[in-house]
């Protein structure tokens, strides 16, 4: 007993000593206000809740304040501090951290890093902020259409708490109406979607995911049509053909990976078949090595971090941060069946792998689309060049089948006739691509 109590003394004065000796905020209430937006959520009934951190000045309710970054300005509804659930107060000081509620409609206009400030009173922003930019986007689609206004519902709902989720609507002649989702990364569309299945019960098609690329435009009426000289493409549908840009660019990410020695010349040569640039090699201890790689960011979006732990067994690390654009030989792929254009299905991918890309969606379709009375040809296209082919072949009937003797000639009017029945069908016959072949060949990882 004496040894507790003994043991309780030293503790409580250790804890006395680092209450201490942690230094105070250095703030300035006489100063205007300065306050950091570190976090905000949203309440069906009060709108946004905006949890800050004050730097300088002191924030009542009525006070009227400004966004650094939407310039929107706003009346204090509500100020309180967190203890830790919400306790209202009549104001907010320097140093301390608190909530703020001033009737902004959407977390959108409470971005993570923004400085707010009083009316008349400007103050330079706090260094370091950076609004949120999706670098992932996907189609995203009910599987019955019947389901697209709880879906669509679901959708809003999440995206109200989550501001960095852009939304734009889409629609496909396969897929029905629907939406392109953009994401921070992944992971981030890997969660998203796993809370639409668990909190709304929702099942949806998400597409394969793409990276938003950049086209440099070549000519001033061009310039003058988009508005900007630089078009960003989030639809593979919308790729401007070269005649009508300068240099096309893409995402690219500079990537680490902390991996045991003995893997190194594994992932080495993964890393030189996505495409990337090495920048850095070190040996971090005698077993470990640390690389930095420039990646295109189309090249590690869907499968490269399970293929890098399943080469290094799962103790190689990964991670990445933005680097930027760079140029690239950027082509648009078209896929077609008997010669027609399937939409839903062009992909923008890097000239040096067309052809893999292509074959591996012309195999996946021979694989999903039902037979036909003619042959089906599934192409890959780069403009007029046909880079890829499979073929479905044709249900065939065995019209010699009553023929046991006579002369040959018979037997070949047989076949002559059978081959121009089958062309006039193949000219004329429609193929209608069916829903499960596109949920295959589009997921993000299709069934094998």
């Amino acid at each position: 007993m004496l040894i507790l109590q003994g043991l309780k003394s030293k503790l409580k004065k250790c804890l006395i000593f680092q209450v201490m000796n942690v230094l105070s905020p250095k703030v300035h209430r006489k100063n205007p206000l300065k306050a950091l937006v570190f976090d905000s959520t949203f309440d069906q009934y009060r709108g946004v809740i905006a949890n800050v951190a004050l730097f300088d000045g002191v924030v009542s309710k009525g006070d009227k304040i400004i966004s650094a970054y939407t310039k929107k300005t706003y009346e204090v509804n509500e100020v309180g501090v967190l203890n830790p659930n919400e306790q209202p107060t009549h104001k907010l000081y320097a140093g301390q951290v608190g909530y703020l509620i001033a009737g902004m409609k959407d977390v959108t206009e409470a971005q993570i890093g923004d400085t707010l400030y009083l009316h008349k009173q400007p103050v330079e922003p706090l260094p370091g902020f950076k609004s949120a930019k999706p670098m992932v986007f996907a189609g995203m689609y009910p599987i019955d259409q019947s389901e697209y206004n709880n879906l669509k519902s679901a959708v809003e709902k999440l995206t109200i708490n989550d501001s960095s989720v852009t939304v734009h609507r889409d629609s496909s002649l396969a897929l029905g109406a629907g939406w392109r989702l953009g994401f921070l990364g992944l992971l981030h569309m890997e969660v998203f979607n796993q809370r639409l299945e668990q909190e709304y019960n929702a099942s949806v098609i998400l597409t394969t995911p793409t990276v938003p690329y950049k086209a440099v435009l070549s000519s001033a009426k061009l310039i003058k049509e988009y508005r900007e000289k630089e078009i960003t493409i989030i639809n593979p549908a919308q790729f401007p053909d070269k005649s009508k840009v300068t240099e096309y660019l893409e995402p690219v990410i500079l990537g680490t990976i902390i991996t045991p020695d003995e893997y190194t010349g594994k992932v080495m040569m993964l890393c030189q078949a996505r495409r990337a640039v090495q920048k850095n090699m070190m040996y971090i201890d005698q077993n470990r090595v640390m690389l930095k790689y420039l990646f295109p960011l189309n090249e590690i979006v869907v499968d490269f971090y399970d293929s890098l732990k399943s080469l290094s067994s799962g103790y190689a690390s990964f991670d990445y941060e933005d680097a930027g654009y760079q140029t690239a030989e950027l082509v648009k792929m078209d896929i077609l069946l008997n010669g027609n254009h399937v939409e839903e299905l062009v992909t923008i991918v890097h000239k040096d792998k067309a052809h893999s890309v292509g074959k591996a969606i012309c195999e996946r379709l021979k694989d999903s689309l039902p037979r036909q009375l003619f042959e089906i040809a599934i192409q890959a296209a780069i403009g007029s060049k046909i880079i890829a082919r499979e073929t479905v072949k044709a249900y065939r009937k065995n019209v010699l089948a009553k023929c046991y003797g006579g002369d040959i000639t018979r037997k070949m009017k047989l076949l002559k006739r059978q081959a121009e029945g089958k062309k006039k069908l193949r000219k004329i016959g429609n193929i209608e691509v069916p829903k499960d072949a596109f949920i295959k060949v589009l997921r993000t990882q299709p069934d094998k």
